[in-house]
């Protein structure tokens, strides 16, 4: 099976339908939360991802949508788009996002948001966080999102240590052959607000058969999604950070 991973699509669109185009041919999508907040197009991402087969996990902005976080905990920005988020969600896409499960596994995967200890709002950041994870699931493989960072962390023979790798676009990577002792945490980066000083959006294809992962990147036309979130009234600096990736 070929699935295309992809997470942390906030809302943005046409950053989306890039990225389903660029895949080429998939069997599934495995979504890995925050489909919607930051972006102007909440519904209409979630009405594209559901013409896939697909699974998607909730994420911390799915819920903030939901109003099943405290906006308290976010930042201004965040917290006003969340709010502008809320009223614009039809009641079909809240009773999908209402149905989204916080973890899953799917054979030797586990698929998380934010982490497999806690899955909707812990960030797996550094080789520490990741350690700190790897006994919180039991299979080979954990995928996750939430960082909007692609980057793969290895879990090494020596215990309690854990190497990050930095995902280099194109490379096809043997899953478990060419990394070594193979427990990974695998991070796809976001499709909707790259944050790792690329702009362009980001997503993972996996190859259940040849057991590979392949990172890929694909430029989208940033400045329309800036202008819808203009033209929604969404703030400068969400609006503003997409064309530097940060």
């Amino acid at each position: 099976m070929r699935y295309l991973i992809i997470s942390d699509i906030h809302a943005n669109l046409l950053a989306l339908e890039t990225v389903l185009k660029d895949a080429g041919e998939f069997d599934a999508v495995w979504c890995l939360g925050d489909v919607v907040g930051y972006g102007p197009d909440p519904n209409d991402c979630v009405a594209l991802l559901r013409e896939h087969d697909l699974v998607c996990l909730a994420g911390n902005h799915d819920w903030a949508a939901l109003n099943k976080l405290d906006l308290a905990t976010f930042n201004a920005d965040a917290r006003m788009a969340a709010t502008w988020t809320q009223r614009m969600l039809t009641e079909e896409t809240q009773a999908y996002l209402r149905s989204l499960p916080s973890l899953m596994i799917k054979g030797a995967f586990t698929l998380a948001h934010g982490s497999p200890r806690q899955p909707v709002w812990e960030y797996v950041l550094d080789p520490a966080s990741a350690c700190a994870n790897m006994d919180h699931f039991d299979t080979k493989y954990c995928l996750v999102g939430h960082t909007h960072t692609p980057v793969i962390f290895e879990q090494t023979k020596n215990p309690g240590t854990c190497v990050a790798h930095v995902a280099q676009i194109g490379d096809i990577i043997p899953l478990g052959l060419t990394l070594g002792y193979p427990r990974l945490i695998i991070n796809p980066g976001s499709v909707g607000q790259p944050r790792d000083s690329d702009p362009r959006a980001a997503y993972g294809i996996l190859d259940t058969e040849a057991m590979t992962w392949q990172h890929r990147r694909v430029p989208y036309p940033i400045e329309e999604t800036q202008s819808r979130m203009r033209q929604q009234g969404l703030p400068h600096r969400l609006v503003t950070r997409l064309q530097y990736g940060w």
